[in-house]
């Protein structure tokens, strides 16, 4: 194929307004865990919270983990909601990880919620919910999380929101291993926010098209 060909197909279907808001979606997600989740100890689920749950233990960059636990799911992934999807998520990925990098070389921006950890699971789970809504929203995925969250729901016809917490329950257990339980408590709160959001932000457009139709 050639290298124009073959630029025409890797972009085929990927329009402006989708990279605007899958830029958008990964920057307002990294920042909310850069700044929040990171510093107060309150674990995101799935995949985001496998990455804290390693860069604890082993002191190695989101911005290096990311990419390959996302690698992971989106090869399951690939079977099941194709070609476009893998290609969004992965232009996703790259712009997460580019803005975890960014983050880290300034100084934390907002002030450190330790001391006010119910305050912080509701904002970081909006931060995590908006930036991961867009994302999905466009018809990609913030990270193999979300690609694991929507196979799942595509394969067994689950809510979006019950998938995700599936899967956030199973890393929080694992998270018990260097957060109290009552951090773990607060971060059921800010995934359940976050799921919820992501949920709504996602169905967002097809609620409003069906109270259309009813109204006329």
């Amino acid at each position: 194929m050639q290298p124009v060909a073959f630029w025409r197909k890797a972009i085929e279907g990927i329009t402006v307004k989708t990279i605007f808001f899958l830029l958008l979606g990964s920057m307002i997600c990294s920042f909310g865990i850069h700044n929040i989740h990171q510093r107060t100890n309150i674990t995101e689920g799935g995949i985001i919270g496998l990455m804290l749950l390693i860069e604890h233990w082993l002191s190695i960059s989101p911005a290096y983990i990311t990419p390959l636990l996302d690698i992971a799911c989106y090869a399951l992934a690939f079977k099941f909601l194709g070609v476009n999807f893998i290609k969004l998520s992965i232009i996703a990925t790259l712009f997460i990880s580019g803005f975890y990098k960014l983050w880290e070389l300034f100084p934390p921006t907002l002030p450190n919620l330790s001391a006010y950890p119910l305050i912080a699971a509701i904002l970081g789970g909006i931060f995590v919910g908006v930036g991961i809504g867009l994302i999905v929203r466009q018809g990609g995925s913030g990270g193999g999380d979300d690609a694991l969250a929507l196979t799942i729901s595509h394969t067994l016809r689950w809510k979006l929101s019950h998938s995700y917490l599936l899967t956030d329950i199973v890393v929080l257990g694992l998270s018990l291993t260097y957060i109290s339980v009552t951090r773990i408590v607060f971060s059921l709160v800010t995934v359940t926010v976050s799921s919820h959001l992501i949920d709504w932000i996602k169905d967002f457009k097809t609620r409003n098209n069906s109270k259309a139709n009813l109204v006329r």
